[in-house]
């Protein structure tokens, strides 16, 4: 029969090692002698230890360098560009039919400024005139003009029947009138009709009342004519 071991007996006659024991058997010599063999002091150097781990852990991790991250790049769309015109409006005054504001596609020519106001009337010479110019727009196309300067931007192609000075309303004959711009030979005759019927013009102001010259023709001829 085997009878039970006492508590606290060692099996085989060796008794195992407590653990504060143990971890001073592990401990350097020079620590042995400093702290003594009490078990409160083996604990506080286990502590200490630990502690100091965790405070050079610690610093390990907040020593870490950060990662930055790269700028984005932002791409920059290029201006649009600003858009053409889709049409061109110009003046087209002078020996032609029906001059006045005409408004062309862009890139319209003098040729088509000159078809659109009825073509060039018999008599202007337009060997000077570039046809094939492109138009700009806001200019003034004059055609067999003499007289005052062209504002900027006109041009003037002088024809041979235009009149060299102002032309007098009271002495100039239906052929001299009709060398006006934009004065045919009707309006020519309805000008010395107008003379005939109320005695002569007393200022060039009159022309308006004349049949068939509006405000626009009226400002086109007011400085041609004289009474």
């Amino acid at each position: 029969m085997v009878e039970p071991v006492p508590a606290g007996s060692v099996v085989g006659g060796a008794r195992p090692l407590p653990l504060y024991e143990r971890m001073r058997e592990r401990l350097p010599v020079w620590v042995q002698l400093r702290c003594g063999l009490e078990p409160r002091a083996l604990a506080a150097v286990a502590v200490v230890l630990v502690g100091a781990v965790g405070f050079a852990a610690t610093q390990l991790w907040s020593g870490r360098p950060d990662a930055v991250a790269a700028p984005e790049i932002t791409a920059v769309a290029p201006s649009a560009p600003r858009p053409e015109p889709s049409r061109v409006v110009v003046d087209v005054s002078g020996k032609v039919r029906v001059p006045g504001v005409r408004r062309l596609p862009a890139g319209a020519r003098v040729e088509d400024a000159l078809a659109a106001a009825g073509g060039v009337r018999p008599g202007a010479d337009t060997s000077g005139l570039n046809r094939a110019r492109v138009l700009v727009d806001g200019e003034q196309v004059l055609v067999g003009v003499t007289g005052p300067p062209p504002a900027p931007g006109a041009v003037a192609v002088t024809g041979a029947a235009g009149p060299a000075a102002p032309v007098s309303l009271n002495t100039a004959t239906v052929e001299q009138l009709d060398g006006l711009p934009g004065v045919g030979p009707v309006l020519a005759q309805h000008i010395v009709d107008f003379r005939t019927a109320r005695g002569g013009f007393r200022s060039v102001e009159d022309l308006r009342q004349v049949n068939g010259i509006g405000e626009r023709r009226f400002a086109d001829l007011r400085a041609l004519v004289r009474p």
